[in-house]
């Protein structure tokens, strides 16, 4: 392995990890895509990778700094996580059968889905933010 891949590496490694603290991902949404576009890896490998470092306990220091301040609901994780099992064995088997292109194809609609949905809750949310603050300050 070459300098360059090692130093590409722990900078997504980086990214996906502050990401991951600071809004919750991570693994599809930054470590697939880097791993296709910037060390080629095919859609398959990439998501494989990415579960792979998903299974260790990478996050436990965030999910610390999250159960420091309350944030998490424990009975919502448990039930996610374990259907999140069971979908993720079945999710890999469906798209091992399926071509490269056709899977970087779903997951690029479905982030474009994703993105659409945040930016335009997160708009309306921050637009009745800054309503509510300039209410307050009058």
């Amino acid at each position: 392995m070459s300098a360059q891949t090692i130093i590409t590496l722990i900078m997504i490694g980086l990214a996906a990890g502050v990401l991951s603290g600071f809004v919750g991902v991570g693994g599809g949404v930054i470590i697939v895509p880097a791993l296709v576009y910037f060390l080629s890896a095919s859609q398959h490998e990439a998501q494989g990778t990415s579960l792979f470092i998903l299974l260790m306990p990478i996050g436990f220091l965030a999910v610390y700094n999250y159960w420091k301040a309350d944030q998490i609901n424990w009975s919502y994780g448990a039930f996610i996580a374990m259907a999140f099992v069971i979908g993720g064995y079945f999710g890999s088997k469906l798209s091992l059968k399926l071509s490269p292109g056709l899977v970087k194809l779903v997951f690029g609609l479905i982030m474009i889905f994703v993105s659409i949905k945040m930016i335009t809750s997160g708009y309306s949310k921050w637009k009745n933010d800054k309503q509510n603050e300039e209410v307050h300050t009058r």
